[in-house]
Parts: structure tokens; sequence; C-alpha cells
């Protein structure tokens, strides 16, 4: 199984984890074992009984890495907003317009990766469908107040946060940038969830993605001045 996250270096927060899982090969195979058997089976199905078996382990063993699978989901949705902020760093930093790094932006949080041309990790379209998927299971809960308090949520501010910084240098009079940013993240997850299992909801095409191109245009006109 290829270390796919050795490849990318990303600080997560320290309160995710037991053990760190990037500092041996057994936590690298829990780390991408995960990705696959989530992709697979779905959250509500997948247990650390099931990944012990699928990457020729114990039980024991993942547990002393992830206190439980929601403390692992939040570790890969967090792996996966830290991928998201380093494509946000590399693909608009020499770019000095900003409508051009917004609509960059735009791609990049709506868009599933090429993975010949924009993916940081080998299987980050899996990711990003976990994310759209599970993503949600693990964040509208009774402990997420708790949570926030010791900064797990805090690589999705980030994110969340540069990209509202470009919507100020374009309309800093525009008085909702959090709320677009963040229903624009949300949102788009939810169209793309909708497309695969209750199309009636959302509008598909074969020959171009509408959930990009809806959000393109929601939010140049949403902070067009005047």
């Amino acid at each position: 199984m290829a270390h796919t996250f050795l490849n990318l270096q990303i600080a997560l927060n320290k309160n995710l984890f037991l053990k760190d899982p990037l500092t041996s090969e057994l936590g690298n195979n829990i780390l991408n074992g995960s990705i696959e058997l989530i992709d697979l089976l779905g959250f509500e199905r997948f247990t650390f009984k099931k990944l012990a078996s699928e990457i020729q382990t114990t039980e024991a063993s993942i547990y002393r890495y992830f206190e439980n699978k929601n403390k692992l989901l939040l570790y890969l949705t967090n792996w996966y907003w830290g991928c998201i902020a380093t494509r946000l760093l590399f693909e608009t930093n020499n770019i000095s317009d900003p409508e051009i790094r917004l609509r960059k932006a735009v791609h990049i949080l709506t868009s599933f990766p090429n993975p010949e041309k924009e993916s940081l990790l080998k299987n980050e379209q899996m990711l990003k469908q976990i994310v759209i998927n599970e993503a949600i299971k693990v964040v509208i809960t009774k402990g997420v107040d708790q949570e926030n308090e010791i900064g797990i949520f805090g690589i999705y501010k980030d994110v969340v946060n540069t990209v509202v910084g470009i919507i100020k240098e374009i309309n800093e009079e525009y008085p909702y940038p959090n709320m677009l940013v963040s229903n624009m993240i949300e949102g788009s997850n939810q169209q793309r969830f909708f497309a695969e299992h209750l199309p009636r909801l959302t509008n598909i095409a074969d020959e171009k993605d509408l959930v990009e191109g809806f959000f393109q245009d929601l939010v140049f006109k949403a902070i067009k001045k005047g």
C-alpha cells in the first residue's frame, strides 16, 4: 500500500489522534486503508474491526492511534482541508488580480481535482468523495463545541478565511463573506451528493460541471458592487 500521506506534510491538531499515524508504516496503512474502506462501505458500516481485517492488523493496534472512528474521520477531513489550503496557496499566490484568484478559489473548493494536474494525493478524489458523503456526520454532533474549543476545525476555518480575504479585496463592503464561502463549500458538496443520489434536487449535464458553474455565477453576482 503506497504511503500517500508521507508525500505531503500538513500540521494537524494533535487532539485528533493518540499517536501520530505519520510516524509509522502501520499508521499510514490505517489512513490509506480507512479511505478505501469508508468509500466502499460508508461511514455507518465502517468499523475498526473491518479496517483491521483489511490491513491485516489488530483492532487494538488501531486504537493506539485513534480513540474512535469519529476521530479518524475528523483526521481524514482535516487532511483534506489541509490539501485544499495548500492548493489555494500555490495556485493563487502569483496572481495579482483578485477576481482571477477568486475564480480559481471557487474552482478548487467546488470541483473534483484533476488527478493528472491538480491532485496532491494519489487518492484525493476518493478523499473528496468521503468529505461529500460523510464529513458532516462528525460535525453536527453534541460534541462540536468542545471540539471547536480545542481547535479541531482550525484548518477548515483558515480555508474559509483565505477566500473571505479575496472577496474583501474585490468588495470590502459586502456584508456576508463568511456566510457566502461556507455556504459555497457545503452547498457544492450537497449538490454533488444530490447529483449521485437525489438527482431531481439538482441540475446535471454530461458536458460540463454545473456545480462549479452555479457557484461561480452565485459568488460573483452576490459580491458585485452596486
